[in-house]
């Protein structure tokens, strides 16, 4: 089974602690009201739209998934690619 997985926010969960941003600044950034987005690409745009996914790199994986664990909203969601199961974030089994 691929390790692959993909991440999004709900951003009106978003408290604004910036811990997603410690963990995995290549994948999380936050815009200028304090929001947290992802991004497919360091240098890229942040995704915005309201369930807007990111592929996260394999390198990122756990740093992302540590970051859904430890965010206080409880607004990062984490799922395989492979078969849409969320393995980290409010809807993980």
């Amino acid at each position: 089974m691929s390790d692959e997985v993909r991440v999004w926010i709900e951003h009106n969960l978003c408290t604004g602690d910036g811990l997603c941003v410690q963990y995995a600044p290549d994948v999380f950034e936050f815009d200028a009201g304090g929001v947290a987005h992802v991004k497919n690409d360091p240098a890229g745009p942040l995704l915005t739209d309201e369930g807007a996914s990111a592929n996260v790199p394999e390198h990122l994986r756990l740093d992302v998934i540590d970051a859904a664990d430890e965010c206080p909203g409880n607004c990062i969601h984490v799922a395989r690619l492979s078969d849409g199961v969320e393995i980290a974030g409010p809807n993980a089994g």
